[in-house]
Protein backbone atom coordinates (compact mmCIF):
# COMPACT_ATOMS: atom_id res chain seq x y z
CA UNK A 1 0.00 0.00 0.00
CA UNK A 2 1.30 3.43 -0.96
CA UNK A 3 0.13 6.74 0.51
CA UNK A 4 1.88 9.83 1.80
CA UNK A 5 -0.59 10.04 4.70
CA UNK A 6 0.36 7.66 7.50
CA UNK A 7 -3.14 7.68 8.97
CA UNK A 8 -4.52 6.38 5.64
CA UNK A 9 -1.99 3.56 5.64
CA UNK A 10 -2.85 2.71 9.25
CA UNK A 11 -6.57 2.64 8.43
CA UNK A 12 -6.00 0.37 5.45
CA UNK A 13 -3.80 -1.95 7.51
CA UNK A 14 -6.50 -2.23 10.21
CA UNK A 15 -9.17 -2.88 7.57
CA UNK A 16 -7.26 -5.65 5.79
CA UNK A 17 -5.49 -7.17 8.81
CA UNK A 18 -8.17 -9.83 9.33
CA UNK A 19 -7.76 -11.02 5.72
CA UNK A 20 -4.33 -12.53 6.51
CA UNK A 21 -2.52 -10.60 3.78
CA UNK A 22 1.17 -9.80 4.07
CA UNK A 23 0.96 -6.01 4.05
CA UNK A 24 3.87 -3.76 3.04
CA UNK A 25 3.61 0.04 3.15
CA UNK A 26 5.41 2.96 1.56
CA UNK A 27 4.93 6.72 2.09
CA UNK A 28 5.84 7.72 -1.47
CA UNK A 29 6.05 6.34 -4.99
CA UNK A 30 9.91 6.33 -5.04
CA UNK A 31 9.91 4.42 -1.73
CA UNK A 32 7.38 1.97 -3.19
CA UNK A 33 9.57 1.41 -6.26
CA UNK A 34 12.53 0.60 -4.01
CA UNK A 35 10.33 -1.87 -2.14
CA UNK A 36 9.15 -3.51 -5.37
CA UNK A 37 12.76 -3.91 -6.52
CA UNK A 38 13.58 -6.06 -3.49
CA UNK A 39 10.30 -7.78 -2.59
CA UNK A 40 7.80 -9.71 -4.74
CA UNK A 41 4.35 -8.11 -4.56
CA UNK A 42 1.02 -9.35 -5.93
CA UNK A 43 -1.36 -6.42 -5.41
CA UNK A 44 -0.58 -2.69 -5.11
CA UNK A 45 -3.05 -0.21 -3.59
CA UNK A 46 -1.92 3.39 -4.10
CA UNK A 47 -3.19 6.91 -3.56
CA UNK A 48 -3.27 9.19 -6.59
CA UNK A 49 -2.32 12.56 -5.06
CA UNK A 50 1.21 12.23 -3.64
CA UNK A 51 4.31 14.46 -3.68
CA UNK A 52 7.22 13.73 -6.07
CA UNK A 53 5.14 11.38 -8.22
CA UNK A 54 1.41 10.87 -8.70
CA UNK A 55 -0.20 7.47 -8.35
CA UNK A 56 -0.85 7.33 -12.10
CA UNK A 57 2.81 8.02 -12.87
CA UNK A 58 3.84 5.44 -10.28
CA UNK A 59 1.51 2.81 -11.73
CA UNK A 60 2.80 3.40 -15.27
CA UNK A 61 6.33 2.66 -14.06
CA UNK A 62 5.13 -0.33 -12.02
CA UNK A 63 3.30 -1.73 -15.03
CA UNK A 64 6.44 -1.46 -17.17
CA UNK A 65 8.76 -3.02 -14.58
CA UNK A 66 6.35 -5.41 -12.86
CA UNK A 67 3.52 -6.13 -15.33
CA UNK A 68 2.34 -9.15 -13.33
CA UNK A 69 1.23 -6.98 -10.39
CA UNK A 70 -2.46 -6.07 -9.95
CA UNK A 71 -2.83 -2.31 -9.35
CA UNK A 72 -5.73 -0.58 -7.52
CA UNK A 73 -5.98 3.23 -7.30
CA UNK A 74 -7.53 5.32 -4.51
CA UNK A 75 -8.57 8.64 -6.01
CA UNK A 76 -10.81 11.63 -5.52
CA UNK A 77 -13.25 12.79 -8.17
CA UNK A 78 -11.00 15.71 -9.09
CA UNK A 79 -8.40 13.32 -10.59
CA UNK A 80 -10.99 11.23 -12.44
CA UNK A 81 -9.80 12.05 -15.98
CA UNK A 82 -6.13 11.20 -15.38
CA UNK A 83 -7.10 8.01 -13.58
CA UNK A 84 -9.48 7.05 -16.40
CA UNK A 85 -6.66 7.49 -18.94
CA UNK A 86 -4.41 5.23 -16.87
CA UNK A 87 -7.16 2.61 -16.66
CA UNK A 88 -7.54 2.71 -20.43
CA UNK A 89 -3.77 2.23 -20.79
CA UNK A 90 -3.97 -0.88 -18.63
CA UNK A 91 -1.84 0.60 -15.86
CA UNK A 92 -4.69 0.35 -13.36
CA UNK A 93 -6.90 -2.68 -12.68
CA UNK A 94 -9.55 -0.75 -10.69
CA UNK A 95 -9.89 2.54 -8.88
CA UNK A 96 -11.90 3.48 -5.81
CA UNK A 97 -12.94 6.93 -4.73
CA UNK A 98 -12.13 8.48 -1.41
CA UNK A 99 -13.59 8.08 1.09
CA UNK A 100 -13.92 4.40 0.29
CA UNK A 101 -16.51 1.87 1.33
CA UNK A 102 -14.81 -0.71 3.57
CA UNK A 103 -16.70 -3.72 2.22
CA UNK A 104 -16.23 -2.61 -1.35
CA UNK A 105 -12.51 -2.11 -0.82
CA UNK A 106 -12.09 -5.53 0.78
CA UNK A 107 -14.07 -7.11 -2.07
CA UNK A 108 -11.95 -5.44 -4.75
CA UNK A 109 -8.70 -6.41 -3.02
CA UNK A 110 -9.88 -10.03 -2.73
CA UNK A 111 -10.82 -10.01 -6.41
CA UNK A 112 -7.39 -8.62 -7.26
CA UNK A 113 -5.66 -11.48 -5.43
CA UNK A 114 -7.96 -13.96 -7.15
CA UNK A 115 -7.10 -12.40 -10.51
CA UNK A 116 -3.39 -12.61 -9.65
CA UNK A 117 -3.79 -16.28 -8.75
CA UNK A 118 -5.50 -16.98 -12.08
CA UNK A 119 -2.77 -15.06 -13.90
CA UNK A 120 -0.04 -17.04 -12.10
CA UNK A 121 -1.79 -20.32 -12.87
CA UNK A 122 -2.18 -19.32 -16.49
CA UNK A 123 1.50 -18.43 -16.68
CA UNK A 124 2.40 -21.78 -15.08
CA UNK A 125 0.25 -23.67 -17.58
CA UNK A 126 1.75 -21.71 -20.47
CA UNK A 127 5.22 -22.55 -19.19
CA UNK A 128 4.28 -26.23 -18.96
CA UNK A 129 2.83 -26.05 -22.46
CA UNK A 130 6.00 -24.45 -23.82
CA UNK A 131 8.08 -27.13 -22.11
CA UNK A 132 5.82 -29.89 -23.43
CA UNK A 133 5.99 -28.41 -26.94
CA UNK A 134 9.77 -28.19 -26.71
CA UNK A 135 9.98 -31.80 -25.54
CA UNK A 136 7.59 -32.85 -28.30
CA UNK A 137 9.63 -30.98 -30.89
CA UNK A 138 12.78 -32.65 -29.59
CA UNK A 139 11.11 -36.08 -29.65
CA UNK A 140 9.86 -35.42 -33.20
CA UNK A 141 13.36 -34.39 -34.26
CA UNK A 142 14.82 -37.57 -32.75
CA UNK A 143 12.10 -39.65 -34.37
CA UNK A 144 12.72 -37.96 -37.70
CA UNK A 145 16.41 -38.74 -37.34
CA UNK A 146 15.64 -42.39 -36.57
CA UNK A 147 13.24 -42.57 -39.52
CA UNK A 148 15.84 -41.08 -41.87
CA UNK A 149 18.47 -43.47 -40.52
CA UNK A 150 16.09 -46.40 -41.00
CA UNK A 151 15.25 -45.23 -44.52
CA UNK A 152 18.97 -45.03 -45.38
CA UNK A 153 19.46 -48.52 -43.96
CA UNK A 154 16.51 -49.85 -45.97
CA UNK A 155 17.92 -48.20 -49.09
CA UNK A 156 21.32 -49.80 -48.48
CA UNK A 157 19.67 -53.16 -47.84
CA UNK A 158 17.66 -52.86 -51.05
CA UNK A 159 20.83 -52.11 -53.01
CA UNK A 160 22.61 -55.03 -51.37
CA UNK A 161 19.65 -57.31 -52.09
CA UNK A 162 19.64 -56.23 -55.74
CA UNK A 163 23.37 -56.95 -55.93
CA UNK A 164 22.89 -60.41 -54.38
CA UNK A 165 20.02 -61.15 -56.76
CA UNK A 166 22.10 -60.09 -59.75
CA UNK A 167 25.11 -62.13 -58.63
CA UNK A 168 22.89 -65.16 -57.96
CA UNK A 169 21.14 -64.81 -61.29
CA UNK A 170 24.38 -64.83 -63.27
CA UNK A 171 26.21 -67.57 -61.36
CA UNK A 172 27.39 -70.34 -63.72
CA UNK A 173 26.11 -72.73 -61.05
CA UNK A 174 22.44 -73.74 -61.26
CA UNK A 175 20.69 -72.52 -58.10
CA UNK A 176 17.09 -73.48 -57.28
CA UNK A 177 15.06 -72.45 -54.25
CA UNK A 178 12.37 -74.84 -53.01
CA UNK A 179 9.59 -74.20 -50.51
CA UNK A 180 8.48 -76.79 -47.98
CA UNK A 181 6.27 -78.43 -50.62
CA UNK A 182 9.19 -78.74 -53.07
CA UNK A 183 7.78 -76.05 -55.35
CA UNK A 184 10.39 -73.98 -57.20
CA UNK A 185 10.31 -70.43 -55.85
CA UNK A 186 13.69 -69.30 -57.19
CA UNK A 187 15.76 -70.24 -60.21
CA UNK A 188 18.73 -68.43 -61.70
CA UNK A 189 19.63 -68.37 -65.41
CA UNK A 190 21.76 -71.50 -65.21
CA UNK A 191 18.88 -73.36 -63.54
CA UNK A 192 16.31 -72.16 -66.08
CA UNK A 193 18.52 -73.50 -68.87
CA UNK A 194 18.04 -76.97 -67.40
CA UNK A 195 14.31 -76.68 -67.92
CA UNK A 196 14.49 -76.97 -71.71
CA UNK A 197 13.35 -73.40 -72.18
CA UNK A 198 10.39 -73.75 -69.80
CA UNK A 199 10.20 -71.68 -66.63
CA UNK A 200 10.77 -73.65 -63.45
CA UNK A 201 9.02 -71.23 -61.13
CA UNK A 202 5.91 -72.58 -59.45
CA UNK A 203 6.52 -76.17 -60.57
CA UNK A 204 7.26 -79.19 -58.43
CA UNK A 205 10.93 -80.06 -58.75
CA UNK A 206 10.09 -83.74 -59.33
CA UNK A 207 7.94 -82.80 -62.34
CA UNK A 208 10.88 -81.21 -64.15
CA UNK A 209 13.71 -83.29 -62.67
CA UNK A 210 12.20 -86.68 -61.78
CA UNK A 211 13.82 -88.68 -58.98
CA UNK A 212 16.27 -85.86 -58.27
CA UNK A 213 15.63 -85.75 -54.54
CA UNK A 214 15.44 -89.54 -54.09
CA UNK A 215 19.04 -90.02 -55.24
CA UNK A 216 20.55 -87.86 -52.52
CA UNK A 217 22.33 -89.10 -49.40
CA UNK A 218 22.49 -87.24 -46.11
CA UNK A 219 25.67 -85.43 -45.14
CA UNK A 220 24.96 -83.64 -41.88
CA UNK A 221 22.00 -81.37 -42.41
CA UNK A 222 22.73 -81.24 -46.15
CA UNK A 223 22.14 -83.94 -48.74
CA UNK A 224 24.42 -84.73 -51.67
CA UNK A 225 24.23 -86.87 -54.76
CA UNK A 226 24.68 -87.15 -58.51
CA UNK A 227 21.86 -86.48 -60.94
CA UNK A 228 21.82 -87.13 -64.69
CA UNK A 229 19.83 -84.91 -67.02
CA UNK A 230 19.89 -85.28 -70.79
CA UNK A 231 23.08 -87.33 -70.63
CA UNK A 232 24.92 -84.84 -68.42
CA UNK A 233 25.96 -85.65 -64.84
CA UNK A 234 25.49 -83.04 -62.13
CA UNK A 235 26.81 -82.93 -58.59
CA UNK A 236 23.81 -81.99 -56.44
CA UNK A 237 23.76 -80.29 -53.03
CA UNK A 238 20.52 -79.75 -51.11
CA UNK A 239 20.77 -77.50 -48.02
CA UNK A 240 18.02 -76.47 -45.57
CA UNK A 241 17.30 -72.74 -45.30
CA UNK A 242 16.71 -70.79 -42.09
CA UNK A 243 19.88 -71.57 -40.16
CA UNK A 244 21.08 -67.96 -40.41
CA UNK A 245 17.93 -66.16 -41.54
CA UNK A 246 14.14 -66.23 -41.31
CA UNK A 247 13.88 -68.01 -44.64
CA UNK A 248 12.21 -71.39 -45.00
CA UNK A 249 12.54 -74.23 -47.49
CA UNK A 250 15.66 -75.61 -49.14
CA UNK A 251 18.35 -74.49 -51.57
CA UNK A 252 19.32 -76.81 -54.39
CA UNK A 253 22.52 -76.39 -56.42
CA UNK A 254 23.58 -78.40 -59.47
CA UNK A 255 27.08 -78.31 -60.91
CA UNK A 256 28.00 -80.18 -64.09
CA UNK A 257 30.78 -82.65 -63.36
CA UNK A 258 32.59 -81.92 -66.63
CA UNK A 259 32.58 -78.20 -65.78
CA UNK A 260 34.02 -78.98 -62.37
CA UNK A 261 36.75 -81.10 -64.00
CA UNK A 262 37.57 -78.24 -66.36
CA UNK A 263 38.02 -75.89 -63.40
CA UNK A 264 40.22 -78.43 -61.64
CA UNK A 265 42.31 -79.19 -64.77
CA UNK A 266 42.20 -76.16 -67.10
CA UNK A 267 44.65 -77.91 -69.50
Amino acid sequence: MVDDEKNILAALRRLLHAEKYRILTANSAPEALELLASTPVDVIVSDQRMPDMTGVEFFRIAKERYPETIRIMLSGYTELQSVTDAVNEGAIYKFLTKPWDDNQLKTHVAEAFHRKGLSDENARLHAQLRLANAELANANAQLEGLVQKKERQIHRDEIMLDVVHEVLRHLPLAVIGLDNDNLVVLANIAAEQLGAGNSLLGKEIESVMPALLQNLTSEGEARRGVFELEGKAFDVLLCPMGQHSLSRGRLLTLCRQDERKKRRDPT
